[in-house]
């Protein structure tokens, strides 16, 4: 393989790739990530027991999750097992805390006018 095919490969598996972002945006993906971090594994038809709609629409949204690496599946016999990856969330968690440091400058300046008012 040529290095430009190899720079044109990696190119397009990031593009085709979701984003832990992206991946979270989905209430119905968020909500597959609260269910597979409850418990070890469960297979597909669990955790489309919990939604309205059918194996097909949670395969696709367990299929984005895969591709941003939040969910790893494996076969057991003819059944496929889905488990949390829970390592790309801390990306997330590493761009809230910004947020959260933010917010707790902001309530200490609030609760020093308060104090000074009094």
């Amino acid at each position: 393989m040529s290095l430009i095919n190899g720079i044109r490969e990696n190119a397009l598996y990031r593009l085709r790739q979701h984003d832990v972002y992206e991946a979270i945006a989905d209430p119905t993906r968020r909500e597959l990530i609260h269910l597979l971090a409850e418990k070890e594994e469960s297979p597909l038809h669990l955790l489309t027991s919990h939604f309205p709609t059918g194996r097909t629409a949670v395969s696709k949204h367990l299929a984005v999750l895969k591709e941003a690496e939040l969910v790893v599946d494996r076969k057991v016999g003819r059944e496929t097992r889905y488990r949390l990856n829970p390592g790309p969330l801390k990306q997330v968690q590493d761009w809230l805390s910004h947020y959260e440091n933010f917010w707790k400058q902001k309530a200490a300046a609030l609760n020093r006018l308060i104090e000074e008012e009094k």
